[in-house]
């Protein structure tokens, strides 16, 4: 049975053979009307079958199969860009052509996925592609299967390489990584931010040191410059310790699908990344996650290992299909949020009246901590709305897409009314937004 399944099962027969063998069959279908032809035809037919013949002993016979491995990292980045490599070896004495297939996990969908590339004797390739996942959770990646052709490209010979393996894929971690060091600026200058200005100073105390031209007159302690001898200055640092507590809501309407993204995978990239640009600023993060029940909960802490918790626990997040607890919510913050935080509520309300229903309950929280509710522009009905309209029905689309865009900027101006902050921001420019905001507030000593 092995016996048969390398030299027979393997092989495959090509466009290439199937039309020789076509030629073949016109060939001596002409020579039965035409007799003179017959000779060479019977030439060119066993010509055919010693070239086939070749080529089988070139593939089965005397080739060596080639070697293929899988590079990629241990956890892919939900929503970016990952790479991934293929080191792949030519074994053979010759010049062939591989057709490589890479079994892609169901998740991708990718079900004509091929490479086609030609290798020299010996030669090794290392061929670099890129995969954007949209779900978090378990990817799997089954055999790297290759097919060899010699220049004649009469036959085809498969090998099947085993390359299974699992790749978890997390919140984007990569996003983390790029706004990790633009946090040590005061805001972030990618297009649509802007600069604030920093009203008074901070009065976290870092260290004396002798005044120099420019420094603030008004630190000057004269205790130390009395003991010292000359002019002596508090230099003073950012707040640090400052509680910030990131909130995911998990309802229903964050399932709404852009850009192949949940507005809740967009939360969640949004939070690791704020989540570490807080951690970067000294502050203390936390987490908690809610839908019509409490989710998962996270002390505040700025330990170092407090990222990877965040991580980690974002990794098993799924949306719930039922309204969201308001109520719920304002008591778990009431019980377990004993210190005044910086409260940055990722939900979405889709019109005036949704925010009605909850707007007394968000009212209480900020009674008692910084309120920040963010949430997401229709970008979509945007598109609508700017359309040039050209018939009635056209016409009354984009009268609606308008109205659900003006119930948005109520919405926020409503919040601004009864002292909360807010973010509208379309799912793209969610994490650069919030950034900038908390940088902002930070700048300000808001909290």
């Amino acid at each position: 049975m092995n016996f048969l399944n390398k030299y027979i099962g393997a092989l495959y027969l090509p466009a290439r053979f199937y039309g020789a063998m076509g030629l073949c069959i016109v060939l001596f279908v002409l020579s039965f009307f035409i007799p003179d032809m017959y000779a060479f035809v019977i030439v060119f037919f066993w010509v055919f079958m010693v070239l086939l013949f070749v080529d089988y002993l070139f593939l089965f016979v005397n080739g060596k199969p080639p070697s293929a491995r899988r590079i990629t990292a241990d956890r892919f980045s939900n929503g970016d860009e990952n790479k991934v490599e293929l080191q792949v070896k030519n074994n053979m004495l010759f010049k062939v052509d591989m057709e490589i297939i890479d079994e892609l996990p169901v998740q991708f969908q990718k079900r004509d996925w091929r490479l086609l590339h030609r290798f020299r004797a010996a030669e090794q390739k290392n061929i670099l592609y890129k995969l954007r996942p949209v779900m978090r959770g378990e990817y799997e990646f089954g055999r790297i299967i290759i097919y060899v052709r010699s220049l004649l490209g009469l036959l085809k010979r498969r090998h099947n390489i085993d390359a299974t393996e699992v790749i978890p894929v997390y919140p984007s971690f990569l996003q983390m990584r790029k706004y990790e060091l633009l946090s040590q600026t005061t805001i972030q200058s990618e297009p649509g931010s802007k600069r604030m200005r920093k009203i008074g100073h901070s009065m976290e105390f870092e260290q004396i040191k002798e005044y120099v031209r420019g420094d603030d007159v008004r630190s000057v302690n004269w205790k130390a410059t009395a003991r010292k001898g000359s002019l002596m200055v508090n230099n003073y640092t950012d707040e640090r310790s400052q509680q910030v507590y990131c909130i995911i809501d998990k309802g229903r309407l964050m399932k709404m699908p852009f850009g192949g993204l949940t507005l809740l995978d967009y939360a969640i990239n949004s939070t690791l990344v704020l989540a570490n640009v807080c951690l970067q600023k000294q502050d203390r993060v936390g987490l908690m996650t809610f839908s019509n029940k409490m989710g998962s909960l996270l002390a505040a802490d700025r330990k170092p290992i407090q990222r990877e918790n965040i991580l980690q626990l974002l990794y098993n997040q799924e949306t719930a299909f039922l309204e969201s607890d308001y109520e719920m919510l304002y008591m778990q913050i009431r019980n377990r949020i004993k210190h005044r935080s910086l409260v940055v509520l990722y939900t979405n309300f889709e019109s005036l009246s949704g925010l009605n229903r909850q707007l007394n309950y968000l009212r209480s929280i900020a009674k008692h901590h910084l309120l920040m509710v963010v949430f997401f522009e229709n970008t979509e009905l945007h598109s609508l709305s700017h359309l040039d309209a050209r018939n009635v029905e056209e016409v009354y689309i984009k009268t609606i897409a308008e109205k659900f865009e003006f119930e948005k900027r109520l919405i926020v101006k409503e919040l601004k009314k009864h002292g909360i902050l807010s973010i509208l921001t379309p799912p793209e420019k969610l994490t650069i937004n919030a950034v900038n905001k908390y940088l902002e507030l930070k700048a300000r000593q808001a909290i």
